[in-house]
């Protein structure tokens, strides 16, 4: 995957907002990777702010329609991680000041 393909892919994700915080999964540090194989599958590993997460089924669908907003991506596949376990450090200074958190 080529640079330009792998900033089209973080920009998608960035569309993704998590519905309790109003804020990006991108800036919320939730995204860890994401890579597109030559068959056109897109792979996402990711976290959640806390495990069990009522919202995950919606995060991860969004997830799902905003790489398939992408003509090259023709099927994504989500994973959820929990290591490294997610933490507030993860977050962009964007989100920390949006959500009033200290840098």
């Amino acid at each position: 995957m080529d640079k330009a393909m792998e900033e089209n892919l973080w920009g998608a994700l960035e569309n993704v907002i998590d519905p309790e915080l109003g804020i990006d999964i991108v800036n919320l540090g939730l995204v860890y990777g994401v890579d597109l194989d030559d068959d056109g599958k897109a792979t996402v590993t990711m976290t959640l702010t806390a495990m069990g997460c009522p919202l995950a089924g919606t995060i991860e669908q969004d997830v799902k329609r905003a790489l398939s907003d992408l003509p090259e991506v023709d099927d994504t596949e989500v994973n959820i991680v929990w290591n490294p376990p997610w933490t507030k450090e993860r977050m962009s200074r964007y989100a920390k000041i949006a959500l009033g958190i200290p840098d």
